[in-house]
Formats: structure tokens, sequence, C-alpha cells
């Protein structure tokens, strides 16, 4: 690139990444309830701090976008954690509010300072004494069931990672893989959970062990249209409003695909949508390089461009 184009391309692309800002800010509003401090005080690393792989693969949208949607379609597979979601939310109206809700525990525990992210993890153990229920199948449930917050866990932790192995490092070392599930796990058994796995042979043997327990019901088919008719408008001419529900569903695990029965085309859509985030991924990270990631990094004193030399391999 010559220096005219290199002046020249910042005053292109600038007018888009604010419309992106202002699109994020709009899906993901702050949460007045919640009041997450992530400024103060100086030099607190929080449950990770930036030495953590945590930090890095958090800190990417678009893996962390389309992570959040491929676990919302896994966890539709276990009959607890469906019901929990049939029974105590609004989810017809209202899906993409568990979204939001994930999206703002995972940033607070993940980049707020140590008490805060302390009373953010409290905060959810009192909400899920309240959920319980019973499953379709006349089982009894409840949230706070150690083995059902492990499934939860790493339905969410599996998918982040694999959203961030395809959007953001497909290099990144097996090592710092294993490392990521390891760090995660704490946050998981202050939530009450047990058995953890924390690494990436663990995770697929996690997967390989709750296979008996998963089935695609009627009303996962119910929860996965309901998915589907959710458009987010990304303003950015030509891309699809159903881009990141693609690009999630792309995340899942062959077996996963084959058990909600994502048909030929669905595949083929969903490898486009991959397609287009990878293209669209620098322009995200560009417009949304002041979040919650850079407000942590000040606040333990370094720049956020930094936190890929702090994580050794």
């Amino acid at each position: 690139m010559n220096l005219a184009n290199s002046r020249l391309l910042p005053r292109v692309t600038a007018p888009i990444e604010k419309r992106l800002r202002d699109w994020v800010a709009g899906v993901f509003p702050r949460d007045e309830k919640l009041a997450i401090e992530y400024d103060q005080p100086l030099g607190d690393p929080g449950l990770f701090g930036p030495a953590s792989i945590t930090w890095r693969i958090h800190g990417d949208f678009p893996g962390m976008m389309a992570g959040g949607i491929g676990a919302l379609m896994l966890q539709t597979l276990h009959p607890a954690a469906l019901a929990g979601v049939w029974d105590h939310s609004n989810f017809r109206t209202d899906l993409i509010g568990r979204l939001r809700r994930t999206t703002a525990f995972v940033a607070g525990t993940s980049y707020a300072p140590t008490a805060e992210a302390e009373r953010l993890i409290a905060r959810v153990r009192r909400i899920h004494e309240r959920v319980r229920g019973v499953t379709d199948d006349g089982e009894p449930y409840e949230a706070n069931d150690p083995a059902l917050l492990t499934w939860v866990h790493v339905t969410e932790v599996s998918s982040f990672l694999r959203g961030y192995l395809l959007y953001a490092d497909p290099a990144l070392p097996m090592a710092l893989q294993d490392r990521y599930y390891a760090e995660n796990a704490r946050v998981a058994e202050a939530l009450g959970a047990r058995a953890v796995p924390r690494s990436v042979a663990a995770v697929e043997a996690y997967f390989a062990s709750v296979q008996g327990d998963l089935r695609f019901s009627a009303r996962s088919r119910e929860v996965l249209r309901v998915l589907d008719g959710i458009q987010l408008p990304i303003p950015v001419s030509g891309v699809s409003k159903h881009l990141f529900l693609g690009a999630g569903a792309a995340l899942l695990p062959d077996w996963a695909t084959a058990r909600i029965e994502r048909t030929r085309l669905q595949r083929l859509r969903d490898e486009a949508a991959a397609r287009s985030l990878n293209a669209l991924g620098p322009l995200l990270r560009a417009a949304l390089s002041e979040g919650i990631a850079a407000r942590a990094c000040r606040r333990v004193g370094i720049a956020p461009g930094a936190l890929r030399r702090a994580v050794p391999a």
C-alpha cells in the first residue's frame, strides 16, 4: 500500500466503523442493573489478568458473537438446559436477551476487577436458585445442578474457543487452547459446576460421555426456529442479516450439526456466513478496539495491543 492510500483508508473506513460501534451498542446496551466498574481499582487484574489467554480470546468480538450463538444452538440438545429456557424465559420474544446476559456475564468475569467479578458470580448463583422445574420427559431439574452447570459451561467455552480459532487465529497453539479451558474452569466451579474439563482432550471426552443424555426434540426445533428468525442487520452494505447465525452454526461440532438436522443447504449457507465474517472481522475489530478489554488493559497499565505479546506460547 502506498502512502496516499494508507492516508485515505482511515477516512474511508471511519464512517463504517462508527456505524458498527453504534450497532453493537444498540444490540448490546449497557445493563444499568449490573453497573460493572471496569476502570477501578488501578492494578487489579481481576480473575484472569493480561497474562491470561482468556483476555485475548474473550476480547475478539467476531469469535465471541458467533460462539455465543453456537453455544445457544448446542444447549438446545440438553433436555434440562432447554427446559430452563422454556420455563423461565420469554425466549419467543427475547432470545437475544439470553445472548446479552451471557455476554455481560462473560465480559464481567473476564475483565472486571476481582470484587466485581465475584459479585457477578454470586448474583448468578442467586438467580439459579429460583430456576427449577420438570423437563418435558417428567424429569426434575434445577439450574444449580453441578452436572447441568458443567454442560452449560462447556458448550459456551468450547464455542468461544472454536470461534476464536475459526475467525481470529487458527494457529493458536494447543498448549494455549488447553490453558484457556483450565483458566475458565475456575468460573464454572465458582458457580457450582463439578468435574469441569480442563483441556481440549478432556472437552472432547466430556462431549462423548454426554451423548446419551442429549436429544433433538420438538422443543429444540421451536427454539432454533425462533433463533433463525432473529435478524441482526449489520450496517454494512451487502452483509446478510443472518451473518452471525450462520457463522455460529458453522462452529458446531459435526456430531451436533447432525443431531440438529442441519440441511445441506443450511450448511452451505453457514460456510458462506463463516467466510463473510472472516472478511468482515478486521473491520469489526478496528471499530471495537476501545471496548471493555481496552479499559481493563488500561486499569492494569498496559496497552491493549500488548495482549497478544503478554501470553507466552
